[in-house]
């Protein structure tokens, strides 16, 4: 997809001024996975202003998760694994 990771950031939220590797950080890094762009935004130190920026937010935070190095199921606290792996 066009939000695919890039070595060169793009801006994603003009109001507070950060890219999507920010939000990739906060989504990968995070000991909680943040569910919402709410969430990601407080892992960056910021709420959301105009709220352009939202539905890229979610994209790239679907994308990362989806590209989780550890399975979902190990890795997630909010999807439910299957008993063998609890």
């Amino acid at each position: 997809s066009a939000l695919e990771f890039s070595a060169v950031p793009m801006i994603v939220c003009s109001c507070n001024v950060f890219s999507d590797h920010d939000v990739r950080s906060a989504v990968t890094a995070a000991e909680e996975k943040p569910a919402t762009c709410g969430q990601v935004y407080g892992c960056l130190g910021c709420s959301a202003q105009c709220g352009r920026c939202a539905r890229t937010i979610r994209r790239i935070m679907d994308e990362a998760l989806a590209a989780c190095p550890v399975p979902c199921a190990v890795a997630c606290a909010d999807v439910d694994a299957p008993a063998g792996l609890k």
